[in-house]
Parts: C-alpha cells; sequence; structure tokens
C-alpha cells in the first residue's frame, strides 16, 4: 500500500490483527528482510513494515536525513490514527527509532532497536573505509548519510521514557562500546548482545528475533 506524507510517497505492508507494531529496515534494504518475522508477528499483531523514503517501492528524495526518516514514521502513525505503537527498527530503522522516541516521547508503547550508532564513529573501522570507497566510487547519497550521520548525544537519549530494548550481534559492524552507552544511557533501558551473531544474521530473513520482540512486547505488557 501507498500513502502519501511529509512530502513523500511511502510504501508499506500491512499484516494481522492485534496492537500495532511498526518495523523500519537499514540502509539499502526494503521490508523485505522482514518476510519472517511479519508472518510470526502477525499471528498476534497488527505488522506494518515500511519501505523508508529513498527504498523498494517508496519514492526518492533529493538527499537523505535520519531526521526526515523519522518525521515520516511519525507522520505515518498520525495518517494512520495508530495508538501508542510499537517499534522495531534495524540498523538506520533503529537510529530512526531513536530520533523518534526522543522527539515525540508519548508515541511508542515499545523502542526495539538493533545495530544501531548515535555517530559515524561508532562503527568498525574496516566497515567505515568501505563505506567510504564506496561513495568514493558510486556517490551514493545512502553511502554519504553513513558518513555524516547520525549526531545523536547521550543527552538526547536520557529523554527517552519508552521501555527500550537494545540489540546487537556479538560480531556487529557496531563498536560494543557504543551499544553498550546507547542502553546505558536511556532510563531503563535493557541490553542483548547475541552471541555469535552477525550485523544482521538474526535480523534478515530469520526466526531468531520473533521471540526476542514477542517476549519484550509481553514483558512490558504485564507491567
Amino acid at each position: 500500500m501507498y500513502i502519501q506524507l511529509n512530502g513523500q510517497i511511502i510504501y508499506y505492508e500491512k499484516a494481522g490483527e492485534g496492537s500495532p507494531v511498526i518495523l523500519v529496515h537499514g540502509n539499502g534494504e526494503t521490508h523485505e528482510i522482514f518476510d519472517i518475522l511479519i508472518r510470526d508477528l502477525a499471528r498476534n499483531y497488527t505488522v506494518y513494515a515500511l519501505d523508508t523514503r529513498g527504498h523498494g517501492l517508496s519514492a526518492t528524495p533529493k538527499e537523505f536525513h535520519y531526521e526526515d526518516m523519522a518525521e515520516d514514521v511519525i507522520e505515518f502513525i498520525r495518517a494512520l490514527a495508530l495508538k501508542k505503537p510499537a517499534f522495531y527498527g534495524f540498523s538506520d530503522g533503529g537510529i530512526t527509532g531513536l530520533i523518534l522516541a526522543q522527539k515525540y516521547p508519548d508515541t511508542l508503547s515499545a523502542l526495539i532497536i538493533s545495530g544501531a550508532n548515535l555517530r559515524p564513529k561508532d562503527l568498525k573501522r574496516n566497515f567505515l573505509r568501505a563505506v567510504r570507497r564506496n561513495y568514493r566510487k558510486t556517490k551514493n547519497p545512502l553511502s554519504l548519510l553513513m558518513l555524516k550521520e547520525p549526531a545523536i548525544s547521550e543527552e538526547q537519549l536520557a529523554s527517552i521514557t519508552v521501555p527500550t530494548l537494545v540489540l546487537a550481534g556479538q560480531k556487529d559492524i557496531v563498536k560494543k562500546s557504543a551499544t553498550k552507552r546507547i542502553a546505558k544511557s536511556i532510563p531503563d533501558a535493557a541490553l542483548k548482545i547475541l552471541p555469535e551473531e552477525t550485523h544482521g544474521s538474526y535480523v534478515e530473513h530469520s526466526r531468531k528475533l520473533y521471540p526476542i520482540i514477542n517476549n519484550f512486547l509481553k514483558q512490558i505488557s504485564k507491567e
């Protein structure tokens, strides 16, 4: 389905019935990485899986900024009159979620992020080198986005009040110290480093993420 908001045409898929859960993918991907997760979550939740601006079937802007992606999501929530959705974001989607939860503290019921970073230097050196090489060769604006943004402070994270779960793989492209800093900066956030997992091995086309998300959402619903 398509929806026009915030000056963009955004594509999304909807599945299931129950309380709403929004899924947002990472850089250069589409909602299709969540194919298995969508099917599993749809047994108990209404799932909204978005193609972010410039990805998949959504329209492409002139330039990319995480703040704009967060505004797209808040406008999506308002347009569909979603009541306190849970949000899961992977990589760039996680960055989007951090901005969203910080700027609009009463919007979400839960925030789950994985493989997110606060600034480019939080990414491991070899990965950053590869991104720079790619940008020099292709001038891909999505590569430039990772080199220039985000710029999220610990003070901004401290204003997040929604129940939060921070995830990363043990072999993630994000430095473990950065992941721990995110969890430490958000009040009462839970942290889970997944053994032997890479940046996306437990996320993309994987059954491993569903029980983690489902258990967290069930846990906070009892509190």
